[in-house]
């Protein structure tokens, strides 16, 4: 079956509008009172630095598909570095076709997952979108542990305005991005939102550079 997505538009940038460091701690405190392990990064270096100290040499980490995770290097650094056992290297061995239980199995349970969200409330909630929302399940129940690490500009007041950027910014971004590498349709569809971490297994990582969509 064919799907032809509508093209979502230009992206609102309204949305790239920055947040400066008080507003940042005042949402790493947010977090944390829902329990959340959240840090704030100096730097895009530094927060390069913060996700690779949480995951020791030789772990399990599987990194989403994450522009975010790119433009810090940790995608290459976790798949290519070998000092870490790296799912998705598993998962390009395996065959879509014939194993394609194997590989949703490999991807829903690593003991790391590391990417990023596409909002993050006032109130400590955050908002993630997903293509295939193979991820999504990792992140809210099944992985180990997980490591987000979001920009500064995905900051917004509520969940309102988060669900908003998802569709009039992010949205917009990703089908531009995949339409210039010639593949067809709009890729957010599915969206988790994730209101508290009472397990503290989830570790944020704000940095006031922007990163990612």
């Amino acid at each position: 079956m064919s799907i032809t997505l509508t093209d979502p538009g230009a992206p609102n940038l309204e949305f790239e509008r920055p947040a400066g460091r008080a507003r940042l701690e005042r949402t790493a405190a947010a977090l944390a009172s829902r329990g959340f392990l959240a840090q704030i990064a100096d730097s895009a270096k530094e927060a390069r630095r913060l996700v690779l100290e949480a995951i020791p040499d030789g772990a399990e980490v599987h990194v989403a598909l994450s522009e975010t995770m790119r433009e810090l290097g940790i995608t290459a650094e976790i798949d290519q570095s070998g000092r870490y056992d790296s799912v998705r290297s598993r998962l390009t061995a395996l065959d879509r076709a014939t194993q394609a239980r194997q590989i949703a199995r490999l991807g829903a349970a690593p003991d790391y997952i590391v990417g990023s969200a596409h909002a993050v409330t006032d109130a400590g909630e955050i908002i993630v979108g997903s293509g295939s929302g193979s991820q999504l399940g990792a992140y809210a129940y099944a992985a180990g542990h997980v490591i987000l690490a979001i920009g500064h500009q995905k900051l917004v007041p509520d969940l309102g305005e988060g669900l908003r950027r998802v569709r009039e910014y992010s949205l917009p971004r990703e089908h531009a991005r995949m339409q210039s590498a010639g593949r067809a349709g709009s890729i957010l569809t599915s969206t988790l939102i994730i209101h508290s971490d009472p397990t503290s297994r989830i570790t944020i990582i704000l940095v006031p550079e922007t990163l990612g969509f």
